[in-house]
């Protein structure tokens, strides 16, 4: 009889369980929901502003991280400093590709998918979303480790440079699934209208990979030094840690996704709806990449000492993407809600409301050290340093100006990711890269510009950039509906 009633209420406490489970995960699906009415109703100034907050704090952190690193590499010397410049675009790009470009198109395929009022969608999605990290960081590391040498050398590696460079890629690459996947998860949550939970995520790893890496590669107390590959190192532990622990947080139920509905068959559809965005996208992230990575090679023929300078301009204009990320995260969610929602007219309004913002933002930056550059140089040269103090300030005196032009395209880049529409960036990108290299290739030979040459295509190709994707949007370059993933 005993036995009997054991077995009685075990399906009662199965049952039981079952409800309260059920119950946690109705109450996560209605804070979802919650933040989806936010994104579709709410007034859109205040909601931007109020969604990007934490996604500007998490990323003025990353900038810090960057910033540490230049400075823990200068402490190490010169020739690491230059090294660092030649591997610091393809570890951007890394970054760029699976937080903003892939990372953007699982944001906006989420938000659509939740605003169309599917949640399942959104469920799968959230699950091909780390399959495609996975893909892409393998992908990544297979083709670092092949090509790696070979591109710094183009690039103007020297004897000293080239072996700081293959250091932290040796580390960085191989490591890269962290941040692949890590970025994967939080941009699914994104899609949701949390910023919150990614911010803070993002905001941990990178305050956690400055000690990191700069007790490996300076050997601080018990630690080893391991120079360049210290500072690698402590990028990928921090982002594993973050990367764990955004899954717990999404397998809690507490992000509103469901696990039971997310796994199943892998469907070509879904892969489709986010990788025909982001695949584009991405064409914009290698285009950056490839317009800094040009200017490097050739500012590499003025020496070492103007790679050095014109390294740490370029690094505070990468620094600048993640900036204007911190407002295009917000941007791509509401676009995509209010796209799939058939609210066309809201979504531009909030395209063009938090573009104005970013550029605004990122201009003032760029004005300010076009008249103050040692603010930045000084931080990481001292005045011995004087043929990279000289080719750091003409940098920013020559393209400081220009950065409103360059974070006003970018930001329509991210507005546009949440749209499915982002062929006209593309075709900005692909002229500010013709410009770049073009002009810049021409101004420091038959023209004879000499260094200030390459920084005068850089600042025309950002103008390009910010003009034509601006004016591709006002001329109607998202549709009558905006709906799709179509160019």
């Amino acid at each position: 009889m005993a036995v009997s009633a054991a077995e009685g209420a075990a399906p009662e406490a199965v049952a039981g369980a079952a409800q309260v489970a059920g119950a946690g995960a109705s109450r996560a699906e209605a804070r979802r929901s919650a933040r989806t009415r936010l994104l579709l109703e709410a007034p859109i100034p205040s909601t931007l502003a109020r969604l990007a907050a934490p996604n500007v704090i998490a990323m003025a952190t990353t900038a810090a991280t960057s910033i540490a690193e230049g400075w823990f590499a200068g402490r190490i010397g010169v020739s690491a400093l230059a090294g660092l410049a030649l591997v610091f675009p393809f570890v951007m790009l890394t970054q760029m590709l699976s937080a903003g470009a892939m990372g953007g198109a699982i944001s906006a395929a989420v938000a659509r998918a939740l605003g169309a009022g599917d949640g399942r969608r959104a469920d799968r999605l959230a699950l091909h979303a780390a399959v495609i990290g996975i893909g892409a960081a393998a992908l990544t590391a297979g083709l670092m480790g092949l090509f790696a040498p070979d591109l710094f050398a183009l690039l103007g590696g020297g004897e000293a440079a080239l072996p700081q460079a293959l250091a932290y890629a040796a580390v960085f690459f191989p490591g890269c699934l962290c941040h692949w996947l890590c970025n994967a998860q939080l941009s699914a949550i994104r899609g949701t209208g949390n910023m919150f939970v990614p911010a803070l995520a993002l905001f941990a790893a990178a305050a956690g990979s400055i000690p990191i890496g700069g007790a490996l590669a300076l050997g601080w107390g018990p630690a080893p030094a391991l120079g360049m590959a210290g500072l690698a190192a402590g990028q990928v532990i921090s982002f594993g840690i973050a990367g764990l622990g955004a899954f717990a947080y999404i397998a809690s139920g507490r992000a509103g996704f469901s696990l039971r509905r997310a796994f199943g068959r892998l469907e070509a559809g879904l892969f489709a709806d986010i990788l025909r965005v982001g695949l584009m996208a991405a064409l914009s992230a290698v285009q950056t990449v490839a317009t800094i990575v040009a200017m490097v090679g050739l500012v590499g023929r003025f020496g070492e000492a103007a790679l050095a300078g014109y390294g740490l301009g370029a690094r505070l204009e990468f620094l600048m993407v993640p900036i204007v990320f911190g407002m295009g995260a917000a941007m791509t969610a509401m676009v995509g809600a209010n796209i799939g929602a058939g609210q066309r007219a809201r979504a531009l309004r909030v395209a063009w409301t938090g573009s104005l913002a970013a550029a605004g933002f990122v201009g003032s930056i760029g004005g300010v050290m076009a008249i103050f550059p040692d603010l930045w140089l000084g931080l990481f040269l001292g005045p011995e340093n004087t043929g990279a103090l000289e080719a750091g300030r003409m940098y920013f005196r020559t393209v400081g100006p220009f950065y409103f032009f360059f974070a006003l395209g970018l930001a329509l880049y991210f507005a546009s990711q949440g749209a499915g529409r982002v062929l006209w960036p593309t075709v900005a990108g692909f002229a500010r890269l013709a410009i770049a290299i073009g002009g810049g290739a021409a101004l420091t030979g038959s023209l004879g510009f000499g260094l200030q040459g390459v920084f005068l295509a850089v600042a025309g190709g950002m103008l390009v950039y910010g003009v034509v994707t601006a004016g591709a949007l006002r001329l109607g370059a998202w549709g009558r509906n905006g709906a799709g993933a179509r160019g």
